[in-house]
């Protein structure tokens, strides 16, 4: 049994800790703001995500709130499809569940509030002191907020703890986005829906289910901006709405409807990826350990991953060292080929160069016409992939299982 200091009430701070009390360890998380919330509108769980709350015993009770993606849909303002995939086309019934960050929160929640372990809040934590067999997390000010065996950090993607174990700074994206949760009255049922204009421009509709139960239908709006132009989005506001409406008409009554630009609050995306996720008797969690745009949709899924691979490693090891080694092992594979993809992919659809949306236009959906590259595009989406040839099932993902992965096509010979 070890004492656990958990920094962070979001996503994988919540499911690790409740994870680690579960399994008898003596868990206080401690977080910065005075009443712990989720930050954002609507986030796919992949069937990687699925599967992990599969494992906390949480699936049935999301999936009564969010709303079934079977689809990924993204057309041109010219009407060019860029992406029209399905899951099912990978196994028949698979598919992935869009949600409300407040429903996943939620039920994430009412899990940690039964598991036994401890809350503290309005308790930010700026530093760490190590001694031989414990550490203390600190405030600004030095003053002693927790003390502890092991510290888990999941203050997300903008931690004050991380330069502590990864001195590399992360790197900021060109564009964000702005985004909104709306009224749902059904534009694009079962699927995220994407309009682009070149890679400047990103409109996007995913429909998320309920915020509670009971709730309305809600989806998730969003619109890609470079965090420098939000101020002149803001000004502009009104032509924008005719500039979205002229993207896609049915989004029109929608856009009418809200109050204005304060409707929308604006996202940046960072680009981190911690070599080594641990340094003593601290390790990095979620977003803190690795963050990337959400161009892939992998952030909670993943997040989720890592609390099941870090509970099973402390699990399975005696010393903090160990298990930690154990950790990141088991995590390696699938978070570099996400880190290294979702890299790669993102100035496709979020950045000012006209030839890399030239390249995506004209290549992107005409790749799904072979079977196997098909298959390795949803598995992409899905969460599945392990490196550019490998990939697992995500009960095997989400299970700490340290099966190999499965092997890529054989060569072919001419």
């Amino acid at each position: 049994m070890r004492d656990v200091a958990v920094v962070g009430a979001g996503v994988a701070g919540l499911a690790v800790a409740t994870l680690l009390a579960r399994a008898g360890h003596r868990v206080s998380v401690l977080e910065r703001f005075d009443r712990p919330a989720p930050v954002g509108s609507g986030l796919m769980l992949q069937p990687t995500g699925l599967a992990a709350l599969d494992r906390l015993g949480l699936r049935a009770e999301i999936e009564a709130l969010g709303a079934r993606i079977d689809r990924l849909h993204g057309t041109t303002d010219r009407g060019a499809t860029v992406f029209d995939l399905a899951y099912g086309d990978l196994a028949p019934g698979l598919h992935a569940l869009a949600v409300h960050r407040a429903a996943l929160h939620g039920v994430l929640w009412r899990a940690f509030a039964a598991c036994g372990a401890g809350i503290e809040t309005a308790r930010p934590v700026a530093g760490i002191t190590e001694h031989a067999d414990r550490i203390l997390l600190h405030d600004a000010a030095g003053a002693t907020l927790a003390e502890a065996d092991i510290a888990i950090d999941a203050s997300g993607a903008r931690s004050v703890l991380r330069a502590l174990v990864e001195p590399a700074p992360p790197r900021a994206f060109a564009y964000g986005a702005v985004w909104a949760s709306v009224p749902d009255p059904g534009l694009a049922p079962g699927m995220l829906l994407q309009r682009y204009v070149a890679a400047r421009i990103m409109l996007g509709w995913l429909p998320v289910g309920r915020a509670e139960p009971g709730g309305p239908p809600l989806a998730a709006l969003f619109w890609s901006l470079k965090p420098g132009d939000h101020a002149a989005w803001v000004a502009r506001y009104g032509d924008w709405c005719e500039q979205a409406a002229a993207l896609w008409p049915p989004i029109a009554p929608v856009l009418a409807a809200l109050p204005g630009p304060q409707a929308f609050s604006p996202a940046t995306y960072i680009q981190f990826t911690a070599k080594r996720p641990w340094r003593g008797r601290l390790v990095l969690l979620g977003d803190a350990a690795h963050a990337t745009s959400p161009q892939l949709g992998q952030g909670a899924n993943n997040a989720m991953l890592d609390a099941l691979a870090l509970a099973d490693a402390l699990a399975a090891e005696a010393g903090h060292e160990a298990a930690f080694a154990r950790y990141a092992a088991a995590r390696r594979a699938h978070v570099r080929f996400y880190q290294r993809a979702s890299a790669v992919m993102t100035p496709f659809f979020q950045s000012d160069a006209r030839s890399l949306a030239m390249v995506r236009d004209l290549v992107f959906d005409r790749l799904k016409v072979v079977p196997w590259l098909r298959r390795e595009m949803i598995r992409t989406l899905a969460g599945l992939k392990t490196g550019l040839l490998t990939h697992r099932d995500a009960a095997t993902l989400a299970g700490g299982a340290t099966a190999p992965p499965s092997p890529g096509p054989a060569p072919v010979h001419s």
